[in-house]
């Protein structure tokens, strides 16, 4: 956006001489830009496309400035948006800033002033677009330093990281929830020739079909009942980066044959589209469920599978690496002392022995939330018994059942337990939303459990 030539306005103002006038400044400026009259037309085109400074007239006739900034602000809050009038006031002025715009200015426009705001717009959509692409950068990185463990298991993880980021195949990230997967997927991406493109991250297990569809392809205008505006999905917004689809296993048996397409073509249709749309992105998925079985179940179809299968990596259970506990304990201590701002810099001995002890059902996701518990309740320099979560100080093993989803229904309901059932704080310590929460609780007829216990 640095280059004039790459900056795009459009112009929305009721008077045809305005609109001419502007568009010469803009032209002979080497300004890319578009004119509309007010109202319908300009709604249309903002479904079609978006500009990088919009300049509105505050009074026309279908619709004021101010409620088509509303509307452009709706699909796209980062819009830098310059309101214009003949018949300035103190209210309209306030108002409008108050709803986001970059500035205000009164006809007639003096076209010096009008071009230096231009340039100082533009210039500041490049900084926060920048800003963004850091900031992302910085957060891929910094995660990719949360792979921490000296276990025969993880360093061959790491080593597959490494070969796997230098291609552009397909990769099947497969684990217990909690493993770190979305983790190794961020670090694949940090690594390889997409880095400069962004990560998509889409956790399928969390949205019914229609949603899924909808945010994985996206959808034109009017393609359901209040589809306003045209969308981009997840791959449009994956293309040259990554797409990370989680909970793979999750997903339906159409939207299973809409991926095989998008796969093996590299084109997608929007909901409600006929239109092909070429998409460049890698694709890592993710399950934590046996994929073999669901297909001998007839749940997901085995060309899919053998589609996502070309390179796997297999995250072993914290279980059978217990040689990685000390040195995760060591990492999760000093971020959320860090957080907190607390000075505590070490777990007691007996403590440590105790989450080495501990089988981990939940994994490094259920170790750090125990270490972020004990961290916040902790009263000095080093971590304690009684600080760890009540069930990991007291005899109250996990039942010797291997079945996932007896394991998982255990760790949410103890979760809800060390929380007083405060959905809110459950679900940020287990890394899902409410929804996903209370589904799982109700699956598990949780609550039925709990009023049993609290009978006897």
């Amino acid at each position: 956006m640095g280059k004039k030539n790459q900056v795009r306005i459009l112009i929305c103002d009721d008077e045809p001489s305005v609109r001419d006038s502007l568009g010469s400044w803009f032209r002979e400026e080497g300004y890319a830009f578009d004119a509309v009259v007010p109202g319908k037309d300009a709604l249309e085109k903002l479904a079609r496309n978006s500009w990088d400074i919009y300049l509105l007239d505050v009074q026309m006739p279908d619709m004021d400035g101010l409620e088509l900034q509303r509307k452009i602000k709706a699909v796209d809050p980062s819009a830098t948006i310059i309101l214009m009038t003949a018949f300035p006031s103190v209210e309209t002025a306030v108002e409008a800033m108050k709803q986001g715009a970059y500035d205000y200015v009164v006809k007639p426009i003096d076209p010096d002033n009008l071009k230096h705001l231009v340039r100082n717009a533009a210039a500041r959509r490049e900084l926060v677009s920048e800003d963004l692409r850091l900031r992302e950068k910085f957060d891929e990185i910094s995660q990719f330093h949360e792979i921490i463990g000296k276990s025969s298991a993880m360093q061959r993880v790491l080593a597959q990281v490494t070969l796997a980021s230098k291609t552009d195949t397909t990769i099947f990230i497969r684990g217990e929830s909690g493993t770190g997967k979305e983790l190794i997927a961020r670090a694949i991406h940090a690594d390889s020739r997409r880095r400069y493109f962004p990560i998509v991250v889409v956790n399928c297990g969390a949205l019914a079909e229609g949603l899924l569809e909808r945010e994985l392809f996206g959808h034109e205008k009017g393609a359901f009942t209040g589809a306003q505006y045209r969308r981009k999905g997840k791959f449009e917004m994956a293309d040259g980066g990554t797409l990370f689809l989680d909970e793979i296993g999750d997903i339906s048996l159409k939207t299973q044959i809409d991926l095989l397409r998008a796969l093996e073509e590299k084109t997608i249709r929007r909901v409600g589209g006929n239109q092909p749309i070429a998409v460049d992105f890698r694709l890592i998925a993710a399950t934590n469920r046996n994929l073999e079985s669901i297909i001998a179940q007839g749940s997901f179809r085995d060309d899919l599978y053998h589609r996502l299968d070309v390179f796997s990596i297999t995250l072993s259970p914290l279980r059978d690496r217990r040689e990685d506990i000390p040195l995760l304990v060591e990492y999760f201590v000093k971020k959320h002392s860090s957080a907190m701002n607390k000075h505590v810099c070490r777990v007691s001995r007996v403590a440590l022995e105790l989450l080495q002890a501990h089988d981990w059902p939940g994994n490094a996701r259920e170790l750090q939330n125990a270490i972020e518990r004990a961290v916040l309740v902790c009263k000095g320099q080093e971590i304690q018994p009684c600080d760890l979560p009540f069930q990991l100080g007291h005899s109250k093993p996990f039942s010797n059942t291997k079945s996932l989803s007896a394991l998982e229904a255990q760790h949410i309901k103890r979760v809800l337990d060390e929380t007083g059932w405060n959905i809110s704080q459950a679900a940020r310590w287990l890394e899902i939303d409410r929804v996903t929460l209370y589904n799982k609780i109700n699956k598990y007829q949780l609550r039925l459990e709990r009023v049993r216990e609290m009978k006897r």
